[in-house]
C-alpha cells in the first residue's frame, strides 16, 4: 500500500475472513498504442489488405470522448443509430485514471482497493465482437488477446485478463478459445453474447447460439469444457432494439445488458445447452441478477403449464366439440343458436401442429427439480457494488424451488459508474452493515462464487496467486463448502 490510513475497502477486507475477487473490473487500452498493435498484428495476420479493410470498416476501438464527433449527420436519424456511451472514462480522479490505463499502478493499489485478485476485461476492443467479418474479428481479437495477454504477464499473482472470443460461428470461436488458452495461456474468456445475422434484404436479427441458431454451437462449448474455461458474457442490447435512443445514452444503456443476457440465458436453458453440458458454468457479467430471478420465475411457471404432459390439456383436437355445442344452445343468445351448425364446423377444424410439441423437450426436464438444477449451479450473475437488488439472488423464501442463484461482485473499476476505485467493495458490504445481507452471502458474492465459476471448470484457475490456498480450501470442502 502507498497510503498511511486504510481505505474504507481495505477496512472490509481486513474484517472479512476470506479473499476478495473482482470477478469483472476493467481496464482501458491506450488508444494509440493498441491502434498500433492492431495494424500490426492485422498485417501479419492477413497482410495489407486485412488491414486496410479494417480501417475502411465501421467497427473500431470505443474512445468515449469522440464517440459525437459525427451524431449531426443525417445517417444517424436515416438509420436510427443508437446513442453510444459517451464521456465514459473518469477525469477528475486522474490517479484512478491513470490506474485504469496502466497495470502497474493497478497491482500496486489492489489493497487499497481491498482486492485480492482480480479478473480483467479490456473496455475500447469491446467493439470488436459487432464486427460480422469472421476473418476480421478473428484477427482483431487475436490482437488483442496477444497484447493483453503480454501487458498483464508480470501481474499473474492477482490479475488475470479475459481473451476476447468472437462468436460469428463455432469453428472460430472454438479457434480463437484454442489459441487464447493453448498459445496464450489466458484462464479466462469473455464471448460475443450475440452473433448479428441477416434477414432478407436490409434488416437483421441476433443469433442466440441456442433456439433457432444459424449454427450448432456444442463444438464451441465443447471446447469450453475441454480446456476448463468458463465463459462469461459482456454484451448490450443497447444498439439493437427496436426502442433505442438516438440522442440518449441513458436510456439505451439502462437494462442494455440485462435484456441481451436475458436473450442469452433463455436460448442457452431451453436449448438444452446446460443439460447436454453438465460441466459448463456461463457468467453474465454487469446485468445484475434480477433479470434471472424474473427468468427463473418465468421460466417454473412456463413449465408447470406447458410442459411434455401438461401441454396435452391444451390440444385443441382434444375438445369436445358435443359438449361445447350443448353449452351453446343453452346459454348462447339467438345469433349464437342460429349459426350453431356453422360454429360446431369452426370448433371441430383440425389443430395446426408444431413441430416440437414440448418446449422444454431439449432440456429433458421430468420434475420440477430439473429446473433449478439445470439453472442454478450453471449460471453466475454480475452484480455491481451499487445494486442492492443483489440481495434476490438468495432469498430462497422468494425463488420458485427455493432456488439460490450465485451473483459475483464485479467492481467495474475504470467506468463512468464507479467515481472512486476504493468505494465498490464498501459499498458493496453497505449491504452486510444494513442488514440486507449476511457475512456469509458477502463471502459467496466475493469469494466462493467466483471460485464456483471459474475453479470448478479449471482447478488450476488460481494457482500461483495469491488466493491459491484459500481456493484450494474451498475446492477439498474443508471450509464446508464445497462447488
Amino acid at each position: 500500500m502507498t497510503t498511511t490510513t486504510l481505505t474504507r475497502a481495505a477496512t472490509v477486507r481486513e474484517t472479512v475472513r476470506h479473499p476478495i475477487v473482482d470477478a469483472d473490473g476493467h481496464f482501458v487500452e491506450i488508444g494509440p498504442l493498441l491502434d498500433d498493435e492492431l495494424l500490426a498484428y492485422l498485417e501479419e495476420f492477413g497482410g495489407a489488405g486485412l488491414r486496410d479493410r479494417f480501417l475502411r470498416g465501421r467497427v473500431a476501438p470505443t474512445d468515449t470522448a469522440s464517440n459525437l464527433a459525427d451524431r449531426t449527420d443525417p445517417s444517424v436519424r436515416g438509420e436510427w443509430r443508437a446513442m453510444p456511451s459517451w464521456w465514459g472514462w473518469p477525469t477528475e480522479g486522474v490517479r484512478d485514471r491513470a490506474t485504469s490505463h496502466l497495470p502497474a499502478l493497478l497491482y500496486e493499489r489492489l489493497d487499497e482497493l481491498g482486492i485480492d485478485f482480480t479478473i480483467l476485461y479490456p473496455s475500447m476492443s469491446l467493439a470488436f465482437f459487432e464486427e460480422t467479418d469472421e476473418e476480421l474479428s478473428s484477427g482483431l481479437c487475436r490482437a488483442v488477446n496477444r497484447y493483453h495477454a503480454r501487458l498483464f504477464e508480470p501481474y499473474r499473482d492477482r490479475c488475470t485478463v479475459g481473451a476476447l472470443i468472437p462468436m460469428n460461428s463455432p469453428d472460430q470461436a472454438a479457434t480463437e478459445l484454442r489459441y487464447a488458452v493453448e498459445e496464450l495461456g489466458m484462464k479466462s474468456a469473455l464471448i460475443a453474447g450475440y452473433a448479428r445475422r441477416p434477414v432478407g434484404r436490409d434488416a437483421y436479427r441476433l443469433d442466440m447460439f441456442g433456439l433457432d441458431s444459424e449454427y450448432d454451437y456444442d463444438p464451441f462449448w465443447g471446447a469450453c469444457v475441454d480446456l476448463g474455461v468458463a465463459p462469461v458474457v459482456h454484451s448490450a442490447l443497447q444498439h439493437h432494439r427496436v426502442t433505442r435512443s438516438i440522442s440518449n445514452y441513458v436510456y439505451n444503456h439502462i437494462n442494455g445488458l440485462a435484456a441481451a443476457h436475458e436473450s442469452l440465458c433463455k436460448s442457452l436453458f431451453l436449448g438444452g445447452v446446460t443439460r447436454r453440458f453438465p460441466e459448463l458454468r456461463v457468467g453474465f457479467l454487469e446485468g445484475g441478477v434480477a433479470w434471472a430471478c424474473s427468468l427463473f420465475a418465468g421460466l417454473v411457471g412456463h413449465w408447470e403449464k406447458r410442459n411434455g404432459r401438461a401441454i396435452v390439456g391444451l390440444d385443441p383436437d382434444r375438445l369436445d366439440v358435443d359438449e361445447l355445442m350443448r353449452y351453446f344452445r343453452e346459454y348462447g343468445d339467438e345469433t349464437v343458436v342460429a349459426r350453431i351448425e356453422e360454429l360446431r364446423r369452426y370448433y371441430a377444424r383440425p389443430a395446426a401442429r408444431p413441430a416440437v410439441v414440448d418446449e422444454f423437450a431439449a432440456c429433458e426436464i421430468t420434475t420440477r427439480d430439473d429446473l433449478r438444477d439445470l439453472f442454478e449451479s450453471h449460471f453466475y450473475f454480475g452484480c455491481e457494488a451499487d445494486d442492492p437488488l443483489l440481495v434476490w439472488a438468495f432469498r430462497e423464501d422468494v425463488n420458485p424451488l427455493g432456488a439460490r442463484f450465485r451473483p459475483v461482485l464485479g467492481s467495474d473499476i475504470s467506468h463512468w459508474d464507479v467515481t472512486d476505485m476504493t468505494e465498490p467493495i464498501a459499498e458493496a458490504f453497505e449491504l452486510v452493515e444494513h442488514g440486507l445481507m449476511s457475512e456469509d452471502e458477502f463471502r459467496e458474492l466475493t469469494f466462493l462464487n467466483p471460485v464456483r465459476l471459474h475453479a470448478a471448470s479449471n482447478p488450476d484457475f488460481f494457482t500461483g496467486t495469491v488466493c491459491e490456498q484459500a481456493v484450494a480450501d474451498v475446492l477439498a470442502g474443508e471450509t464446508g463448502s464445497g462447488c
